[in-house]
């Protein structure tokens, strides 16, 4: 029977069920929360972005989810330094041009800050006089550390990265730590 198990990646948690032997026992790992065997990440999450991360124990169904030619759409929570604009929302809305080539045009549209939102560990930094924005993207290719990359480009740091949904998998009300478990014939 495969299974997907739905998990709220924490901040500062390696997407990984090791470390490298020089960090030993120093950083948090898949490992501190997930005791299932036989279960693998089905694409990534870098270690200072939080959210929803999919595992599953069906090698198939793991390339699936994370092979880019499905182009499976996932939608983030980006805080940004900076108060947003319609310009920069177009821009990333048409595609970015990064140093790995343009990027696919994305969905994106300034929102209110999340009243539900779980409080960071550590806080982001801010700074007194600039404000922060968010933003909710939806991007359906997956080129390393994309999102930061592609606010940055149109001058709005990331701040704050959660990812809310993959395909049709989403994070709900799933705290930090936590995980649902979902069965498939």
């Amino acid at each position: 029977m495969s299974q997907i198990l739905l998990f709220n990646k924490p901040f500062n948690v390696l997407c990984q069920f090791t470390d490298e032997e020089q960090y030993k026992g120093q950083r948090e790992t898949l490992a501190d929360y997930i005791q299932k065997p036989g279960f693998y990440a089905a694409g990534r999450l870098d270690r200072d972005s939080e959210g929803l991360l999919l595992l599953t124990n069906d090698g198939k169904l793991q390339h699936r989810i994370s092979d880019p030619k499905h182009k499976l759409p996932k939608t983030y929570l980006v805080q940004v330094e900076g108060d947003i604009d319609s310009h920069a929302l177009k821009q990333l809305q048409k595609g970015v041009k990064l140093k790995d080539g343009l990027t696919r045009p994305a969905k994106a549209k300034k929102v209110n800050p999340p009243k539900w939102l779980w409080a960071r560990n550590p806080p982001i930094r801010e700074r007194q006089n600039i404000p922060t924005s968010w933003v909710e993207l939806t991007i359906s290719e997956g080129k390393n550390r994309q999102v930061r990359r592609m606010t940055a480009a149109v001058g709005f740091p990331t701040l704050r990265l959660i990812r809310l949904s993959i395909g049709e998998f989403q994070i709900n009300r799933l705290k930090p730590g936590e995980s649902t478990l979902i069965e498939f014939d």
